[in-house]
């Protein structure tokens, strides 16, 4: 069975393919630490875990990147305001992060690079970018200004692009149809900063080169599957991309997938502007299974209004649905809801999460198959077929990370 994501740069549902002989490459675009995260991350990332976790229950061998931007400006800003140096609190926010992620259930990377142990390799693309003549220099930064691309070839600079970018500190993105989004390759820097040995003076690579640095050394491009939130298309996406085809003249990725963003009031959720909705004392409050529940019920492609009382209704929902169906694998005389549905359910589970991941529809039929067990006079399984609706249970759990059984 194809499983089909839809590619942000084409616009197409496209199915994601696996060379022979090695595993399929995913990479996605990791927390810059210097906070913590919210509910709109959360989103982001369990859509990756669902990408992953139905390739491996297809029997696809998959091998998950996730960098961790551990030096920037605003971690920099931060580490001033609280008095400490930017190394402690990456490592502190780093460390607050990945228990969030375990909390959700959210399967580790198998690789989890941070940018400070890259520096070298993103030194060495800023040294090559320079070669192709289009690093000038502007102040105490150089820029790198990509040629004007087709359309198919690259994400287009429009207006509509930009203005859901995400800033790089100290420099503007120009806006409109075809203008060319310069970016940071190099800038000056001194201690207690991060700063390096670099081919202009001491200082610090551009963001963007980090990602390009790191999935070339530990997955090859173009990788298989990359994302992250739609906000990272412009210009994260879109300069990581330019630069593999410019050094590569390949693409960065086969496909690129970017779930919708979790809106607050109307606009994106932001650690920078304090607009948010912190995801550990939201974990503390519902639980991982009822946020799964909340975040995943609809379209993943399509931006999310968080509601407090959403929320609530859906972690009532979930609860009701568990023990539901925790209560009809006790078995009983004369059901008449039996294994055949649960092996129906997990099918039409598998076929909806390779259809681009359809968890509104997986939630649908998890819905219909509580109501209809309720309707159900005995509200049990048969006897003698507990044993292969517990295994269809398993195969709904470990493609949607829901906890279900006892």
């Amino acid at each position: 069975m194809d499983f089909l994501l839809r590619d942000t740069l084409s616009g197409r549902a496209k199915p994601v393919r696996r060379p022979p002989g090695r595993p399929l490459g995913l990479y996605v675009c990791g927390p810059t630490v210097y906070d913590g995260a919210h509910v709109g991350h959360a989103r982001t990332y369990l859509f990756f875990d669902l990408v992953r976790r139905h390739l491996e229950a297809e029997g696809v061998p998959v091998r998950h990147v996730m960098n961790v931007t551990n030096f920037e400006d605003k971690i920099d800003v931060r580490a001033a305001q609280l008095g400490v140096s930017w190394r402690s609190l990456a490592q502190r926010e780093e460390a607050g992060f990945l228990r969030d992620l375990n909390a959700l259930r959210i399967l580790p990377p198998h690789y989890r690079p941070r940018a400070s142990d890259y520096v070298r390799q993103m030194t060495e693309v800023a040294r090559k970018l320079a070669r192709t003549g289009r690093v000038r220099r502007q102040g105490d930064t150089w820029l790198y200004t990509p040629p004007e691309r087709p359309r198919e070839v690259n994400f287009a600079t429009t207006a509509d692009l930009a203005s859901r970018a995400v800033r790089e500190p100290g420099h503007p993105f120009p806006l409109g149809e075809g203008a060319a989004g310069e970016f940071m390759v190099w800038k000056l820097q001194d201690p207690p900063r991060p700063s390096w040995p670099g081919p202009w003076g001491a200082g610090t690579p551009g963001w963007h080169l980090e990602c390009y640095a790191m999935a070339n050394e530990l997955l090859g491009l173009p990788v298989d599957v990359h994302g992250g939130g739609t906000d990272l298309i412009f210009p994260h996406h879109y300069a990581e991309n330019e630069v593999a085809l410019a050094l590569r003249r390949k693409p960065f990725a086969h496909i690129f997938v970017h779930p919708g963003l979790v809106l607050w009031e109307g606009s994106k959720m932001s650690k920078s502007k304090g607009n948010l909705v912190s995801l550990r004392p939201t974990l503390a409050e519902f639980g991982p299974d009822a946020l799964r529940w909340y975040l995943l019920g609809r379209a993943l492609t399509e931006r999310f209004h968080w509601s407090a009382e959403g929320l609530r209704r859906a972690s009532s929902e979930w609860k009701r649905i568990r023990r539901t169906l925790q209560t009809w694998l006790h078995p009983g005389a004369g059901g008449r809801v039996g294994s055949m549905r649960a092996r129906e359910v997990a099918a039409e589970v598998r076929m909806d999460l390779a259809a681009d991941l359809a968890t509104d529809r997986v939630f649908d039929h998890l819905r219909a198959w509580a109501t209809a067990i309720e309707g159900d006079p005995s509200g049990h399984i048969p006897h003698g077929e507990r044993r292969v609706a517990v295994a269809a249970l398993r195969d709904i759990e470990g493609r949607t990370g829901l906890r279900i059984l006892p």
